[in-house]
């Protein structure tokens, strides 16, 4: 217990100094504070304000997006509300999800989050994707063709369950 305490000290001091370390990088770090900044916005707007404003919150996001993510994320936005009308689109670590009862489902990373060389449609657990012993949970996207629209629709249908 105390090497975990130790690098994780070490980690944080190599941080601050300005100096690569193993920890969390710049990307990541932005990422935890905009989930911090996320449960501290929907505390304050209650359970009832929660789908619109989820909504209007994942709609702002994907405008702030560059051109590529952007249209990417734009069309998968109407893909899945359309295919699954029952999840509610919130932001997750400042990326447009989609969650029932309250559990992200899939979720849109784009290219730029993590300065990746493509954007990214996940899903969590709780997505009903079980298939076998293995099955995939994200996908890389680089376009979007009226097949992979399809593919999505179905994958998010099969998802929600």
């Amino acid at each position: 217990m105390k090497d975990t305490h130790k690098s994780a000290t070490s980690a944080t001091s190599a941080t601050t100094s300005g100096k690569t370390s193993e920890g969390f990088t710049d990307e990541e770090r932005a990422a935890i504070k905009e989930r911090a900044n996320e449960l501290k916005a929907t505390a304050r707007r209650g359970p009832r304000a929660e789908k619109a404003d989820g909504e209007s919150d994942v709609l702002a996001k994907i405008a702030e997006m560059p051109e590529s993510d952007r249209a990417m994320a734009e069309r998968l936005h109407a893909v899945i509300t359309a295919s699954a009308p029952a999840l509610a689109p919130k932001l997750w670590y400042g990326m447009p999800a989609y969650a029932k009862d309250g559990k992200v489902i899939c979720f849109f990373q784009s290219a730029q989050k993590f300065k990746t060389r493509y954007a990214t449609l996940g899903f969590n657990d709780s997505a009903n994707l079980d298939e076998g012993a293995m099955w995939p949970t994200a996908f890389a996207l680089t376009k979007l063709t009226a097949g992979d629209e399809a593919r999505i629709s179905a994958l998010v249908k099969k998802a929600v369950g």
